[in-house]
């Protein structure tokens, strides 16, 4: 088990990720709502899938791996406790 947990950590990178979304969405009021209460409405409605609510047009997804100095300090730290509880 203890060589699992190594192998998983040893994988562990920073990654920069870019989604877009197009799709078309029935709901109600979404111009009166505030950035986050829309982006929640948004995610709930996509983990949903497409149904008669929700009409999916154009889906992209690009990872791509970046340097460990790129990401924030505390991102840094959090790559480092990962790597450190993997040895124990």
């Amino acid at each position: 088990m203890n060589q699992a947990i190594q192998e998983t950590a040893s994988q562990v990178g920073v990654y920069e990720c870019e989604v877009k979304l197009k799709f078309r969405l029935i709901e109600e009021d979404l111009a009166y709502c505030d950035r986050d209460q829309l982006l929640q409405i948004l995610f709930d409605a996509l983990s949903y899938g497409s149904d008669e609510y929700l009409e999916s047009l154009q889906t992209e997804v690009a990872i791509q791996e970046v340097a460990e100095m790129e990401a924030s300090p505390d991102m840094r730290r959090q790559l480092i406790r990962l790597r450190n509880a993997s040895r124990r």
